[in-house]
């Protein structure tokens, strides 16, 4: 019962400030139709229970299943047991990310079909899978953080130079969609198991962070590829909204109902066998046990149902209409100022911020504050959510012109502080965009780039993400400058420095 209260809690406080802010906004400067703001209020419910029990799944079965996995990798110590586990159930993890399906729906949306969402969902996973895997040999190993982002970040950029400005886009916002809140619990109780490959005790503390941010680069490296290969360069982006009619807004939830039963099940499912497959090699875990962790993925099942009914049939229509009505207003500030408060305060309650955050705190023995963390995030995910609509409005800056120097910054800054803080700072940056980034905050942006004169919604409207997941590095690895500093004051030596 506690764990119910607790993750109700969590949720309650990661969705409550968006739908105060909806209401607010909706009962002054951007009223909206009825219908839409009432499916918006049913849709806010229906995520907050989709979210309640879908964690409740995965802290009963996927996270323990992630955990007993980087156990018993440690101990085959086996390279290609490592491979080959990696390779499965990264790619299974990532089918059955919420993120990642809300933005393959909105990818396979806004751009008519031209990129179907399937397409996006099996490269993404498999990007992910084949990045999982090279960054538990990482691990294995013993090749530090430093060098694998220099060579992972060299060769993202060398592929973007090959790719669209649309694919660019959509493919640093995969990366950090995919990262969420199924992919983060399973890959850092992973990262913890495969960290005890190490006997040093201190390089085992940063082996346990910075695998979420290799597999990110995969998912990106995918995407990409799938452009270059595609060849596809012809796109027609378009958002529309549903008017439903009030007598008619029950039945628009009903009636998506039976797609998403199906989305979820097949999500869920190989995830279930491979739990069976692993519990007959490995595990042996007793009956009992064996029964909890299945009820897990039961949950885990009927949350992210729920979940998806909620978004799909109200709530990022709102988010589109907010955006949209915002940057028609003659005063552009408005719109900035909001899109600054919803990245605050999204992510300073995102569900997979707050498991990274007190594993922060655990794993740094209390050194490292929770709070420190999540206020760098906040401001670097408000600060995200601002520069993309000012990029919407300033026709002449582009996506990369943040992503470029950005991460430049971040590869120099990592030689300047902590190692622990490499891995933490890069973690972090994709944990903080979780399902209401992908969801809301993603409408939100592509409705403001819909309705603003010279903005194209395909290569404004996403983006944002990226953005998102970029400034809560910058922000922590300025923390790591400000804890190096505080130690040297003190006469403390840097661990690892």
């Amino acid at each position: 019962m506690n764990a119910i209260i607790s993750k109700a809690k969590e949720v309650f406080f990661s969705v409550a400030p968006i739908t105060a802010l909806v209401l607010i906004l909706h009962f002054t400067i951007t009223p909206m139709d009825t219908d839409v703001i009432i499916r918006f209020i049913i849709g806010s419910v229906f995520v907050m229970i989709g979210l309640i029990i879908f964690l409740l799944g995965v802290d009963i079965g996927v996270t323990p299943l992630g955990s007993l996995t980087g156990s018993s990798l440690v101990k085959t110590n086996k390279v290609w047991v490592v491979l080959v586990t990696g390779l499965t159930l990264g790619f299974f993890v990532s089918v059955a990310e919420p993120g990642l399906i809300v933005l393959a729906n909105q990818v396979n949306l806004v751009t008519s079909g031209n990129i179907p969402g399937i397409s996006i969902i099996i490269v993404v996973s498999l990007g992910l899978a084949v990045m999982l895997s090279l960054g538990m040999l990482r691990v294995f190993y013993k090749i530090t953080l430093h060098k694998a982002f220099i060579a992972l970040y060299s060769i993202l950029f060398i592929l973007a130079i090959f790719s669209s400005q649309e694919f660019i886009a959509i493919s640093f916002d995969a990366a950090a969609s995919t990262t969420g809140i199924l992919v983060v619990p399973f890959i850092l109780a992973l990262s913890v198991g495969i960290s005890k490959l190490n006997k040093d005790s201190e390089a085992s503390e940063r082996d346990s962070f910075g695998l979420v941010a290799v597999t990110a680069t995969g998912i990106a490296m995918s995407v990409m590829l799938l452009g270059i290969f595609s060849k596809t360069d012809d796109f027609t982006a378009a958002l529309d909204i549903e008017l439903s009619g009030f007598d008619s807004i029950i039945k628009s939830f009903i009636k998506i109902m039976p797609q998403y039963i199906k989305e979820s099940f097949i999500a869920i499912l190989p995830l279930v066998i491979i739990l069976l497959v692993l519990q007959k090699i490995f595990f042996k875990l007793r009956r009992r046990e064996l029964r909890k962790l299945l009820t897990g993925f039961i949950y885990a099942f009927i949350g992210l149902f729920i979940f998806l009914v909620g978004v799909n049939a109200g709530f990022m229509d709102v988010g589109i209409t907010i955006g949209s009505e915002l940057a028609l207003l003659d005063s552009k500030i408005y719109i900035i100022v909001v899109a600054f408060i919803l990245g605050f305060v999204t992510v300073m309650a995102e569900p997979a911020v707050y498991i990274l955050t007190h594993q922060i705190e655990d794993v740094t023995s209390g050194h490292v504050k929770r709070k420190a963390v999540l206020l760098s995030l906040t401001i670097g995910a408000g600060s995200a959510v601002a520069l993309s609509i000012i990029r919407i409005l300033v026709p002449g800056i582009q996506l990369w012109h943040y992503l470029l120097p950005g991460y430049a910054m971040c590869i120099i800054m990592m030689f300047f502080i902590p190692k622990l803080f490499v891995g933490m700072a890069f973690d972090a940056g994709v944990v903080a965009t979780g399902p209401m980034t992908a969801t809301f905050i993603l409408a939100f942006v592509q409705g403001a780039a819909s309705a603003f004169e010279g903005a194209d919604v395909l290569i404004d409207g996403f983006g944002m993400i990226a953005t998102a997941a970029l400034t809560p590095i910058v922000t922590l690895e300025i923390l790591g400058l400000i804890f190096a500093i505080k130690s040297r004051k003190k006469g403390v030596e840097k661990k690892d420095a």
